[in-house]
């Protein structure tokens, strides 16, 4: 905490109620910061609302895209839902294919292969707020890239096909990093 003493500013770390200093152990500050507003913010009934909706938000995508995509794990799912692309691997597609192609229809990819111990895992994780127009319009666009796999796999494979900068050479970037724009 900071007070005022005379005309300088000082730290006050008398706080019986505080957890103490933070530091790099805790993780990012500014990231610290912000969950504590939120959680604040919220408080503990917004907190069970927010978890519930991103829990409904998961399964509403899981028990909609299950017949299109391989499901990784049955059952209830938490606040993430996870599928492969063993269906779409049958017409030559993997899970990066479907992650680029997603840009096209305006969505940045979900995490891609992880959990590890699902091959070609697919993990998409709604937000607690997404409205239900907005988890029906991924739906249709995760259903039309399944369907594009079966009828037009080329189009899927080549994606992204919007965005300004296409498909980079992603091993390259990974082995030659460059830190800097140079135009």
């Amino acid at each position: 905490m900071v007070v005022k003493k005379g005309d300088f500013y000082d730290w006050d770390f008398d706080r019986p109620q505080s957890i103490g200093k933070v530091k790099a152990f805790y993780g990012n500050f500014g990231m610290l910061l912000r969950a504590y507003t939120y959680i604040r913010e919220m408080g503990a009934q917004g907190l069970k609302s927010v978890a519930e909706g991103a829990v409904l938000n998961a399964n509403y995508i899981q028990e909609s895209l299950k017949a299109d995509y391989h499901l990784a794990y049955s059952g209830t799912c938490m606040h993430e839902c996870v599928f492969s692309d063993k269906i779409q691997n049958e017409y030559g597609i993997k899970t990066i294919h479907i992650a680029k192609r997603l840009m096209d229809y305006g969505y940045h990819p979900p995490t891609v292969y992880f959990p590890l111990i699902v091959a070609g895992a697919l993990m998409i994780e709604p937000t607690e707020t997404e409205t239900l127009q907005t988890l029906d319009r991924f739906i249709w666009s995760m259903k039309e890239i399944a369907r594009e796999c079966q009828e037009n796999p080329e189009i899927v494979q080549d994606a992204p096909h919007v965005p300004k900068v296409q498909r980079l050479d992603e091993v390259k970037a990974a082995k030659e990093p460059k830190y800097t724009y140079q135009g």
